[in-house]
């Protein structure tokens, strides 16, 4: 069991390694740009939660987690190259919900304030 701030560490390394690494050695073409926002590592460090934002609809954004669930192992190997940690987590990829929840609550609040600026007047 490593300690909370370990966790920590390895999550943010992990954040940077697979962002150049997506970048510079993944090819596959259903990935196009994607932003990783964060990374969760397990207690155990077998397991990290790496998600991730695109634009594009919903099957743009299919096709990039299909791509990246498939590079999953190969991302997973040049990490483990890259990494100082005994044993290399085992890459889950997720899209990141957060992001655009927050733009959707962003356009309430402006619609909701022109709203009120177009009333007073």
């Amino acid at each position: 069991m490593a300690n909370k701030q370990r966790l920590r560490r390895v999550a943010d390394q992990i954040q940077r390694e697979l962002s150049a690494l997506v970048r510079t050695e993944l090819k596959d073409p259903r990935v196009g740009l994607i932003t990783l926002t964060g990374v969760e590592v397990s207690s155990d460090l077998a397991h990290a939660k790496v998600f991730y934002t695109t634009f594009g609809d919903a099957e743009v954004r299919h096709q990039t987690d299909e791509g990246l669930r498939r590079a999953a192992g190969f991302l997973r190997s040049l990490l483990g190259r890259r990494l100082q940690v005994h044993n290399t987590p085992e890459l889950h990829f997720m899209f990141d919900e957060s992001v655009e929840r927050g733009m959707q609550l962003s356009q309430l609040i402006d619609r909701a304030v022109s709203g009120r600026d177009s009333g007073e007047q």
